[in-house]
């Protein structure tokens, strides 16, 4: 726990220093933002700041810092070092500053700004790429909710998986088509307290339960090959680095930043937006991680499990401990076991609501996107319509070709984390030229972009899932890939500062 406590003290103590040197860097004023200047009505207008901030930290929580979390500590202690450093230099700097951006120019979207600072062809890359990643999010969203809420049925036609993927695909109908003030900024306030709720409750209950788990002392080698008895694990670099996301840094943040720079009244406000929801999903992330150590490497399972579920597990040989307890099995039996019937059900719905509202938004902002680079408005609902229909059936089309699998969460997820994570290579590469033209320090973003290059062709390459190529050959190209990335970059540096002199 000494490593839990010094880990939460590093997250808090990075937003209000290292957080605040990214805000000079950028350097926030008083002229109008697109909320004030543009006001649609829709999709920009002006709310408060700390609605905004419950909003953005919803649209970016999804399941990815309980389940990445959960999956990730599996690997062992080290997975707090990529949390917190991740959290810090990475994660909350590659939000904040994806949303100052859009900020600057007038609410732009990821594609537009890469196109902006990378070129026409990378738009057009990220273009496609987005609206990829995005409809796998909406679908990925709605099979982990549907699994948690069918399972809280024994019977009855709502304990039909199916059902709940109809009632919630539906909802996502009608918030991606509403104005943002009407839904999003009505009730995201409320399931994001839901889910503050969960971490609260859970950190107090390990600080009452004060369990025996490992600490970085005891080494950062992949302990659960060592101790857990995973079979076949992918190596922990850089596989942890690709199933931690959304609590280290995601690429998907980067999308959801500009649509809540639309409600910003002031560039003084994107600080504790931007960069403070992110350290509060580090936060959210850093719990779920020191539930999962205590879950497995102390078997806490022996104490929140039934004793029908214990003697299934034991008596038992072809599962492992993971494969037995999956993610979401791993929320129920915690939830239930440590904060009682009430206090489980509402943390329990606060991992239900994470992944809705993530949902939801995620296709908002592909309707965003598509409506941005073909210059259409959205102040009616037929014009939203018009560009939502295609999403919303490419969407369902995803869900159909994995509605029978009985892995479908894990094959989705499995394409979704490495595609979020090449998202933020993207964004993190043109924030880095951004902060070049403005001839300020551009290595708060130039380093860790060396760093995800590295990891996405690393994992594209080695893993299993994917390429599956030697460790020899993956390792060359993975070097490759960053030289040629830096070089491109500081050719492109010289050359403008040749021209701009």
């Amino acid at each position: 726990m000494v490593t839990f406590a010094l880990s939460v003290i590093a997250l808090i103590l990075g937003y209000f220093i290292y957080g605040k040197f990214v805000e000079k860097l950028f350097g926030p004023d008083d002229r109008a933002t697109p909320a004030v200047r543009i006001n649609d009505g829709v999709d920009f207008a002006v709310l408060p700041s700390w609605k905004i901030f419950l909003i953005q930290f919803l649209n970016i929580a999804g399941t990815g810092p309980i389940f990445g979390a959960i999956m990730g500590m599996w690997y062992g202690p080290a997975a707090y070092l990529w949390i917190v450093l991740g959290c810090i230099f990475g994660g909350a700097t590659h939000d904040y500053l994806a949303g100052v951006i859009s900020l600057r120019n007038d609410g732009m979207g990821l594609p537009e700004i890469v196109g902006k600072y990378l070129g026409n062809t990378m738009k057009k890359i990220m273009l496609a790429f987005s609206l990829l990643l995005l409809i796998m999010v909406g679908a990925v969203f709605v099979l982990s909710p549907a699994t948690l809420l069918s399972g809280m049925f024994s019977e009855g036609v709502f304990s039909d998986m199916l059902i709940w993927m109809l009632i919630i695909f539906g909802y996502y109908i009608i918030a991606t088509m509403m104005p943002v003030s009407k839904i999003i900024g009505k009730i995201y306030p409320v399931f994001a307290f839901s889910i503050l709720f969960m971490g609260i409750a859970l950190l107090v209950m390990l600080v009452v339960k004060h369990p025996h788990i490992p600490e970085l002392w005891d080494g950062l080698y992949n302990m659960g090959e060592a101790k857990l008895g995973i079979k076949s694990p992918d190596s922990m670099i850089p596989a942890m680095f690709i199933t931690i996301a959304c609590g280290a840094i995601s690429g998907f943040h980067a999308t959801q930043s500009p649509m809540m720079a639309r409600c910003l009244k002031s560039e003084r406000q994107a600080r504790p937006v931007f960069y403070g929801a992110m350290i509060t999903e580090g936060l959210v992330t850093l719990v779920w991680a020191t539930v999962s150590s205590w879950f497995f490497f102390s078997e806490g399972w022996r104490d929140v499990c039934s004793p029908e579920v214990v003697a299934a597990f034991t008596d038992q040989s072809e599962l492992t401990v993971t494969q037995f307890f999956s993610a979401p099995k791993v929320v129920m039996h915690v939830c239930n076991g440590w904060l009682g019937t009430v206090g489980g059900l509402l943390a329990i719905m606060g991992v239900i609501f994470a992944p809705i509202t993530t949902g939801d938004t995620a296709l908002r902002s592909a309707r965003l996107i598509v409506a941005e680079n073909f210059n259409y408005d959205q102040k009616t609902i037929f014009k939203r319509l018009v560009i939502s229909i295609p999403i919303f059936v490419a969407t369902l089309l995803m869900l159909i070709w994995q509605i029978d699998n009985p892995d479908s969460f894990n094959v989705l997820w499995k394409y979704f984390g490495w595609a979020n994570q090449t998202l933020s290579v993207f964004t993190l590469w043109a924030i880095t030229v951004y902060l070049a033209r403005k001839r300020t320090y551009y290595m708060v973003t130039l380093i860790p972009a060396m760093i995800m290059t590295g990891i996405c062709t690393l994992f594209v390459t080695i893993s299993k899932q994917t390429m599956g190529l030697p460790p020899a050959v993956c390792y060359v190209l993975t070097a490759l890939a960053m030289i040629a990335t830096v070089t491109a970059f500081f050719k492109w540096h010289s050359k403008f500062l040749k021209e701009n002199k």
